[in-house]
This record gives structure tokens, sequence and C-alpha cells, in this order.
């Protein structure tokens, strides 16, 4: 594939990203925050991208979200969570692949990095911010941003996996 066609699909996953994270927000009581299917983006990049475009798309169009969205706070912060989870969920289902037969296992796993460094992510970060207890009082709700991202980019794999480009995409990894 041609390097063009692959600079406009990984700037599409941006885009892609920020919209699904803007589109739909369930306000957390308690925390500011909300969760949102951005994260079921931000798995896929990993897998479809390599892991420097994924990193880059993933932390770009998630940050754009917090931009846009006036969480101007977050935007450096959701750049390296986002972009770390891209780049370790693509590399977790490069090895993972190849080991097992349904790949569709292989994305819920990489599901799972995403559950760990969102809860975890921002719990680390939040602590400078807020304090220890308001930091750990934002874990559940991050806990349930991350497993929507789970089973929607689980749900999504098979569907985006069978168009040929991504197939192409995923080959030339």
């Amino acid at each position: 594939m041609r390097q063009t066609k692959k600079m406009v699909i990984a700037a599409m996953f941006a885009a892609l990203a920020c919209v699904a994270t803007m589109a739909i927000r369930i306000p957390t009581p308690g925390t500011g925050g909300y969760i949102h299917p951005g994260d079921a983006v931000v798995i896929l990049c990993g897998i479809f991208l390599n892991p420097g475009a994924a990193f880059l798309a993933a932390g770009m169009g998630s940050a754009m979200a917090d931009l846009l969205g006036g969480y101007f706070l977050y935007v450096p912060i959701t750049f390296v969570i986002k972009g770390l989870v891209a780049f370790l969920a693509g590399h977790a289902f490069r090895r993972l692949s190849g080991h097992l037969k349904n790949r569709t296992v292989a994305v819920a796993i990489c599901g799972l990095i995403d559950v760990a460094l969102v809860a975890g992510g921002y719990c680390f970060c939040e602590s400078f911010i807020y304090g220890t207890a308001a930091a750990f009082a934002s874990v559940p709700a991050n806990l349930i941003q991350g497993a929507s991202g789970l089973v929607i980019s689980t749900a999504l794999f098979p569907l985006l996996a069978a168009v040929p480009d991504m197939k192409r995409m995923m080959a030339a990894r």
C-alpha cells in the first residue's frame, strides 16, 4: 500500500478517535469526566496501523477531543496515555495473533491493556493534580471506560478486518 494512503488512513483514525470520544459522552458523577467509545478506536489504531502511526493517531485524536471539549489540563496526559495504549495494543496483537487461532480473542486481550493503562495512567497523573483520594475515586469510571473500549473494539474488529485495505494494512505491518 502506498505511503500516502497509509497516512490518510492514519489521519482518518485520528479524526475517528476524536469524534468517537466527543459524540457520545456519559458523565461520571464526582469526577468531572465522562465515559465514551473513543477507546475502541484507540485499540483499533494499534491493531491496524504501524506502532508509530498508531501512537500518533490515537494520541492526537484523543487529545484533540480533550482540547475541543475544554479539558485543557488533560490534553498532554491523554496524548501520552492513549498513544501508549495504541502502541502497546498493536505490539500485543502482533504477538498474540501469531499464537491464537481467533484474532478476535487477541483484540479482547488488547482491550485489557486499555483497561489497565487508562485506569492506572489517569490515576497516576491525577494523583499529582488532585491528590491521591480523588485520583483513586476516578478509577471505577476509568475501568468502565476501558471495558467499553474492549467490548466495542472486539465487536468492530471482524467488520474492519474484512475490508480489503484494512487486511492489507494488517499484513504489511
